[in-house]
């Protein structure tokens, strides 16, 4: 599908950003490009729907050489997903989404049935979603439209470059989800950069690992993690990855510290506004000793957003899985395993003490240190 054969890329100021790359992406097959910054990775990407042109070599797309296409063209047919979302803020939803192939000339029928189409692949309602603006939407909701708009006009490739990064855990969890059950349905070939290797054993049917403009080891997740190809690999993957004995952690060595907090009285203006402003689509209630109380979500704010006399107690969940900070890495899966659940707070005589995702889990199981849940903008939530 995508074949680069001896491809390098000199810019002006002598910066060799990539020594002679080859590689095929398969169709129907999602690669993710990994490496430490300035590894070349984003470059690559950008190569393929010609934002960056080659100082030498040659990339094909189903055996045509892309340097002999129209470059709009192209684009036009290469969906492209970037981290900073791109919505054009001035055009409702479905504007956005149908952008594309009303470019292409699409009959008004057939893009606003692709827009619904889509919508409802995403799990958003087009009757509520289709007349909204991006400022009405929450940053997950947001990255959602922002993926599904590539794929309005039905491109065989689409890139990604580091989607979720910007978004907060859970929601960053939830959409790397979507994806790998969006890719079993679209069956699209996908490139994807990212600098988190656990988003890139998650999601990727083979990976690219990349240092210093070259690729150092190009395989499935499964082989990477067993035969690492040398030091470098093996230090970027993480060490505990690859040990089947290291010790396992506990709910404490999991969680992500300070979650975003509300106290129950707020209103539904007020809860809507903070989860806007962090970017997230729940909150956890709690009091003033911080105990937990109960968690509210984006979708309920959203369905009784009309009764004004409401609060977020009044509408919160009580009967909440909850862990306290000793129990094991064990008892963590299967809650993921067997629960419809996104996170597990993580609570000490009542008390909240952080969040476990699938995410922070996967990274507390590899060792690596994970932080207090920082929000776009300004502190945490309620004191």
């Amino acid at each position: 599908m995508i074949t680069f054969k001896n491809v390098g890329k000199t810019f002006p100021d002598g910066f060799e950003a990539l020594k002679n790359i080859d590689f095929q992406v398969k169709q129907g097959e999602l690669v993710a490009l990994i490496g430490p910054s300035g590894c070349g990775k984003t470059t690559t990407m950008r190569m393929i729907n010609r934002l960056i042109e080659p100082s030498k070599g040659t990339i094909l797309i189903d055996d045509e050489d892309i340097a002999n296409q129209n470059p709009v063209e192209l684009r036009r047919n290469i969906g492209y997903v970037i981290q900073q979302i791109g919505l054009l803020p001035h055009m409702t939803i479905e504007d956005n989404i149908s952008l594309v192939p009303r470019l292409k000339g699409w009959e008004k029928e057939k893009y606003d049935g692709r827009v619904d189409e889509l919508l409802d692949l995403v799990g958003l309602d087009p009757k509520t979603f289709r007349k909204r603006y991006p400022s009405e939407l929450s940053g997950g909701q947001q990255q959602r439209i922002g993926v599904i708009r590539a794929l309005a006009a039905e491109p065989p490739i689409i890139l990604m470059d580091e989607p979720f990064s910007a978004l907060d855990p859970i929601s960053r969890e939830q959409l790397q989800d979507e994806l790998v059950k969006l890719q079993d349905t679209i069956k699209k070939t996908i490139v994807f950069v990212t600098h988190d290797m656990d988003e890139a054993i998650k999601i990727a049917d083979r990976i690219a690992i990349l240092n210093k403009g070259e690729i150092i080891q190009f395989d499935t997740p499964e082989r990477i993690l067993r035969h690492p190809a040398n030091d470098f690999v093996k230090g970027f993957i993480g060490e505990n990855r690859l040990s089947s004995e290291a010790a396992m952690p506990e709910a404490i060595d999991l969680m992500r510290k300070h979650p975003i907090t509300s106290k129950h009285s707020r209103g539904l203006a007020e809860a809507l506004k903070m989860m806007k402003r962090y970017g997230v689509d729940s909150l956890l209630i709690t009091d003033q000793q911080n105990k937990l109380l109960g968690i509210i979500t984006l979708e309920s704010i959203e369905r009784h957003y009309a009764e004004e006399d409401k609060t977020v107690g009044d509408l919160m969940e009580k009967e909440i899985t909850t862990l306290t900070p000793d129990a094991s890495y064990t008892e963590v899966a299967e809650i993921f395993a067997t629960n419809h659940v996104n996170m597990i707070p993580v609570l000490e005589d009542g008390k909240l003490l952080g969040i476990i995702t699938r995410a922070t889990m996967m990274r507390g199981l590899a060792g690596l240190n994970i932080t207090a849940q920082k929000p776009l903008e300004g502190g945490k939530g309620d004191e």
